[in-house]
This record gives structure tokens, sequence and C-alpha cells, in this order.
């Protein structure tokens, strides 16, 4: 069965930095595009980036735009969330979550347990 296991969060000062990661299994993670969605206090679920199964292709919402990158490494089955510059507003859980194909534009298949982050002074 497909397991996502998101780690790396935890207390960060706005202007800080935070790295996420995903342990993946149970599916050939080469083949599927990855993203990672986030859920703040009180909030719906909103997607945050996006990677095709290579890597060469990824998207972001527009209020991470220029502070985020999302990359994988494909040998380790592994995705990761650079987060940099964090403000107030990007405190939320964030989840590790599998397309369901290998395009970014393929919806979401599966999401694994979240991590959370909260950025606050």
């Amino acid at each position: 069965d497909v397991q996502l296991q998101a780690s790396g969060g935890g207390l960060v000062q706005p202007g800080g930095s935070l790295r996420l990661s995903c342990r993946t299994s149970g599916f050939t993670f080469s083949t599927y595009a990855m993203r990672w969605l986030r859920q703040a206090p009180g909030k719906g679920l909103e997607r945050v980036s996006s990677i095709d199964h290579t890597g060469d292709h990824r998207g972001y919402a527009e209020f991470v735009k220029g502070r985020f990158t999302i990359s994988r490494d494909n040998a380790k089955n592994t995705l990761y969330l650079q987060m940099n510059d964090l403000k107030s507003e990007d405190t939320a859980v964030y989840y590790c979550a599998k397309a369901a194909e290998g395009t970014i534009y393929s919806s979401t298949s599966d999401r694994g347990q979240g991590t959370l982050v909260t950025v606050s002074s």
C-alpha cells in the first residue's frame, strides 16, 4: 500500500527557513507526479506545489512563488520542499501527496500524514 511520511516541520521565526522531506514506499515513485498540500488552522486544504515524475516540470501556488522550491530524488523515493522567507500565514500542517499520474496536472490520489509548520516570533 502507498506510504507517505512527511517530516521536517517545526517552529521557525518569520523570515526563517525549513526543509520538509517525504519518504515514500509502496509504489513506483519515479512514475508519479508528487505534490505538497497544506491546511492552516480553520481553513481548507490547499495545493502548495507539484512536481512531475521526472522533476523537470514544477508548479507553485501564487502565495509561495519565489519562496518555496519543490524537488525530488527518484533514487531515494523522496520528495522535498525547501521553504524560505517563511511568513506567519505559512503556518499549517503540510502534507505530502501522490498524484494519480505523472504530470503536475493530474489529480491527487493519496495523501500522507502531515507535519506541522509553525511560523511565529
